[in-house]
């Protein structure tokens, strides 16, 4: 099988993750209340928790850039572009598992634009995951 990825989708990706990275502290914000919830904890675990937060927000620009920027260089079969596919790959499956397992127990504000956001969001990592594991599989050659 000789599956082609469009590079318009995987550049819309990148697009997208961008839009996660600049959408990211509105949503910590606005809709989850993080940074009340961050003030509880000692000072030490507060800085522990926005660093990660800077870690997950600079990590999906610079995720969205290599897509933006290097398209045809992720889908070169090369061992660069397996490692950094499996990386991005392994990265978005596992937020989607995550999605999946853990935050259906917990609920978000109920305005309607808080709910469509969810949707939208979730729909863009289940894209991302789905786009980075098939570059992987077609850098690995099993496309």
């Amino acid at each position: 099988m000789n599956l082609t990825i469009p590079n318009w989708l995987i550049i819309f990706g990148g697009c997208g993750q961008i839009f996660t990275a600049l959408i990211y502290p509105y949503i910590r914000h606005q809709v989850f209340d993080w940074y009340n919830d961050v003030k509880q904890l000692k000072p030490l675990n507060q800085e522990i928790a926005k660093t990660y937060g800077r870690y997950i927000q600079g990590l999906n620009f610079s995720f969205g850039l290599i897509a933006i920027l290097l398209t045809n260089d992720l889908k070169n079969q090369t061992h660069l572009a397996i490692a950094i596919t499996g990386l991005i790959a392994a990265y978005w499956v596992g937020k989607v598992a995550t999605q999946i397992a853990y935050y259906p127990m917990y609920q978000i504000p109920q305005r309607l634009h808080f709910k469509i956001g969810s949707y939208f969001m979730n729909v863009l990592f289940v894209l991302f995951a789905v786009v980075y594991t098939l570059l992987l599989l077609h850098n690995l050659k099993l496309l």
